[in-house]
């Protein structure tokens, strides 16, 4: 099957331009993503754009990755509700940093293939462009009213907050680069969420304008969870594809507590598993649901691409430590098995400074932020220590409990471990 009949069994098509799939089917083409530079690190919520570049490469064609390092210090005002703080040289620099790194694991950059993949920064063609240079030869170009039309500027013009004329530019540069890249690389395809239609569409217009060419585009959909929640958001909030923001064993559990209706969607989008072994695996998963033989190869999957097989081996570990031997006592745990755990939180904490109640103790290991979340936490029943659950607030942790006399291991909540070693 070719590009887009291979993303469309797989749920990733929402918007397509006319003649879009046919251009892929004529040759190869240049196609491109924006990335805007928010944090040091990409969440899971941009494997969706970084898995999209890869089936573009894996389908002969050539993908380009732009770095949003001028578009990251104005804002995409798409689906905000207020104005973005705008980000220092330094911090965005450091961002730049950090996601050019990470986007360089996914594709092949190698310059040896006619469609190695290509990395550039909207910075560089930004950087010498003045404002009334701008204004003149782009700015020109599209009337008010089309920029208004689109949709995440028409909500944010209705809203309270309104919109700064710094974010409503913003589709503007997002089109120019578009139209710089068309023109400078022979750049014919812009892929992206949904919700950047609007931008896309934006850019799309501009190449027909300034430079009387035909571009194509697509759009993948929002990917919400089957609960209706935010899909990548934990209680700790965003999944970072980076492992010192959120472990591989953290990551790995993302995906392994996926619902069984999430998980028949997400080993569709999240993988590269084909077609046959998908539906043989929901079968199977179907037969046997409490197995949960689905979420076991998507969490796989999923590890091994962003991570690597040794760090999902060992996220799978520690899941059987901590998970597997629910009823065995903690006491049955070696301190190998308790070291060994890779990717829960450790915490080391002053032998000298133990015997005091469990409230003051979660509070002061900073497990939980205040005294009062950790009462109502406890209080709850959501607090074990070395597999037992605390309901006593007044409950005194001392050197007793201590597992080889300098381990603590505690659970909150259903998923959340900490390790707390007495020093």
């Amino acid at each position: 099957m070719n590009l887009i009949e291979e993303l469309r069994w797989r749920g990733m098509i929402q918007d397509i331009m006319p003649g879009t799939e046919e251009q892929l089917n004529k040759e190869m083409i240049s196609g491109y993503i924006g990335f805007d530079p928010t944090a040091t690190s990409l969440h899971i919520g941009s494997l969706i754009p970084i898995i999209l570049l890869c089936h573009l490469q894996k389908a002969g064609h050539k993908p380009y990755v732009l770095i949003g390092g001028a578009t990251g210090m104005i804002g995409d005002p798409t689906g905000k509700s207020a104005e973005r703080n705008l980000l220092d040289e330094a911090t965005l620099a450091a961002n730049v940093a950090g996601v050019q790194k990470q986007l360089t694991k996914f594709l092949s950059f190698d310059t040896n293939l006619s469609n190695g993949a290509v990395l550039v920064n909207n910075y560089d063609w930004f950087k010498d462009i003045s404002f009334i240079g701008f204004l003149r030869d782009i700015g020109k170009l599209l009337t008010v009213n089309y920029m208004m039309s689109k949709e995440s500027v028409k909500k944010r013009i209705d809203s309270e907050t309104g919109i700064s004329y710094t974010e409503f530019a913003y589709q503007l540069m997002q089109g120019y680069d578009y139209s710089y890249l068309y023109e400078h690389h022979n750049c014919k395809l812009q892929m992206g969420g949904s919700d950047q239609w609007g931008n896309i569409t934006t850019g799309a217009e501009l190449i027909r304008r300034k430079q009387g060419g035909e571009a194509f585009a697509f759009t993948c959909p929002l990917l919400k969870k089957a609960d209706g929640g935010k899909f990548g958001k934990t209680e700790g909030g965003n999944v970072w594809l980076d492992p010192e923001r959120t472990t591989p064993y953290q990551f790995y559990q993302f995906w392994i507590n996926a619902s069984d209706d999430d998980a028949k969607k997400w080993i569709k989008i999240f993988t590269f598993l084909s077609k046959e072994e998908i539906e043989n695996l929901i079968a199977e998963h179907e037969q046997n649901p409490a197995a949960r033989l689905l979420q076991k190869a998507l969490a796989k999957e999923v590890t091994v691409f962003v991570h690597d097989e040794a760090a999902y081996n060992e996220a799978v570990a520690t899941t059987e430590k901590l998970f597997s031997a629910q009823n065995a006592p903690a006491e049955s745990l070696s301190i190998e098995d308790l070291e060994g755990m890779s990717g829960i939180v450790k915490i080391d904490f002053s032998k000298a400074q133990l015997d005091m109640d469990i409230v003051s103790f979660l509070a002061e290991t900073q497990i939980f932020p205040s005294k009062g979340e950790a009462r109502k936490m406890v209080q709850g029943g959501g607090v074990s220590i070395n597999r037992n659950k605390i309901t006593d607030t007044q409950l005194n942790i001392s050197s007793i409990e201590l597992l080889h006399g300098q381990y603590l291991l505690i659970q909150k909540g259903k998923k959340n471990y900490y390790l707390v070693k007495a020093v």
